[in-house]
């Protein structure tokens, strides 16, 4: 009853009106009021839909109308309907805003296809993994524009719960893992998502397995033919005797140092292991370093030492000397005889380093950038002839790694190699005056 007491009341009142003109006067003039009140009710109504229509085609960016009675009412009920739209229309935009958003900042490539696997939105990284464009391949067919022969099969079996691994179609140096992921009442997602970095990780677990295996299969078969040998002769020369034990105790000692380097790799790795910060006289080590070339040279290279500046490091000196060791001992191995080691210690731009110029037989740049992998060599058999393990600058990357530091290569192959350790300047530091600096502690 809310809504027609007006209406019912206003039609009550003309009757009434019109009845007490017939009761008062005659009945045609009780007529002619009744038929002009009606149209006068009429012609309002009409008025009033009218105005609410010009209101609805402005959607109710302006006020409404004001008025009173049942028109009033109306009005005010739809203009606060037409508010809480608009909030809720304005949340609504803002929600999707947020997730557009969200899309466009999420590293992987995602893209939405329709049911017949036309593309309807994706995101930036679509374009840097997959080659899409969202406004140019809207409403393309995505097998169009991705024509490899797995990814076709793999977009028409459906599987959602199988992963694709494959190259990506605009770098083909990046590896990708496509999944399709259904959502909606026939809309899927296609999410590519770049596992280059994972499955280099992988590929060095397994080679470094595989190495490692391979690395201590060899002196210990050298080691057990030797004593299974020895243990089946019955009378055998001195001479023979100490040979053998010779070889023996060279591999023995070459498992030793695999087995040391790979502990130290390991107390790196170990998130327990702070550094020990100390201040660290570096241009008494650089000299102590040289010292140690001459020593591993026996007098075969000309060993110079260039200290360009006074300063300090702030650092583990245990690390950095094992560091710095490995740096100037593969120079010394693999440069011939008669060339040039040069340790310098300097600043460049603000930032400390230390760098191992050699003129050795220097590396291909293709090598370069897998120096620091565990076991990788550029040749395996002049590595294991000059006695190393193959870990040495992977131990010197970890090293400088905790420090803030990066390793730099340049080598030009039969010219040589210079080896930079460069440090942030945050890790220099002043040398102190000479009565207050502590003698420097090598360890040996």
């Amino acid at each position: 009853m809310g809504f027609w007491w007006r209406p019912i009341a206003s039609l009550f009142g003309i009757g009434l009106i019109a009845l007490l003109v017939w009761v008062g006067g005659s009945a045609l003039m009780a007529l002619g009021f009744l038929s002009l009140a009606l149209l006068f009710y009429l012609f309002r109504q009409f008025w009033q839909e009218n105005r609410l229509f010009r209101w609805l085609e402005k959607n109710g960016t302006t006020p409404a109308p004001l008025d009173t009675g049942a028109w009033g009412d109306i009005f005010y009920r739809l203009e606060k309907l037409q508010k809480r739209q608009n909030q809720s229309n304005s949340e609504l935009v803002t929600a999707l805003g947020q997730f557009k958003h969200a899309a466009e900042a999420v590293p992987d490539g995602i893209a939405i296809l329709n049911q017949q696997d036309q593309i309807e939105w994706c995101n930036p990284a679509s374009k840097r993994y997959l080659g899409l464009d969202c406004t140019r391949d809207k409403g393309q067919f995505i097998h169009y524009l991705l024509r490899q022969t797995q990814f076709v099969n793999f977009l028409s079996e459906r599987d959602y719960s199988r992963w694709l691994n494959c190259r990506s179609p605009v770098n083909r140096d990046l590896l990708l893992s496509l999944q399709l992921v259904p959502f909606g009442s026939e809309q899927k997602l296609l999410i590519a998502r770049d596992i280059t970095e994972l499955e280099r990780v992988d590929a060095m677990r397994r080679d470094f397995v595989a190495n490692v295996s391979h690395e201590l299969r060899t002196p210990l078969t050298v080691v057990g033919g030797f004593v299974e040998t020895l243990g089946e002769m019955d009378r055998l020369a001195d001479v023979d005797l100490k040979h053998y034990f010779g070889i023996m105790h060279a591999h023995t000692k070459r498992m030793q140092r695999l087995l040391d380097d790979l502990l130290t790799l390991s107390r790196l790795e170990s998130a327990d292991n702070a550094i020990t910060e100390e201040q660290i006289q570096v241009p008494d080590l650089v000299r102590e370093l040289a010292r140690e070339a001459e020593s591993l040279s026996r007098n075969k290279h000309v060993v110079r030492v260039e200290i360009q500046s006074q300063s300090w490091l702030l650092g583990s000196l245990q690390e950095l000397q094992s560091a710095f060791s490995n740096l100037v001992s593969n120079a010394v191995r693999y440069t011939p005889d008669g060339g040039q080691i040069i340790l310098r210690w300097f600043e460049q731009e603000g930032q400390p380093v230390f760098s191992v110029i050699d003129t050795g037989e220097g590396i291909a740049s293709e090598h370069i950038p897998r120096l620091t992998e565990r076991f990788y060599r550029v040749d395996r058999s002049r590595s294991r002839e000059t006695g190393g393990t193959g870990l040495g600058l992977a131990i010197v990357k970890h090293i400088l790694t905790r420090h803030g530091a990066r390793l730099d290569i340049q080598s030009t192959p039969g010219k040589g190699s210079t080896f930079s350790a460069i440090f942030p300047a945050e890790r220099l530091i002043p040398a102190p005056a000479d009565d207050q600096k502590p003698r420097l502690a090598l360890v040996k």
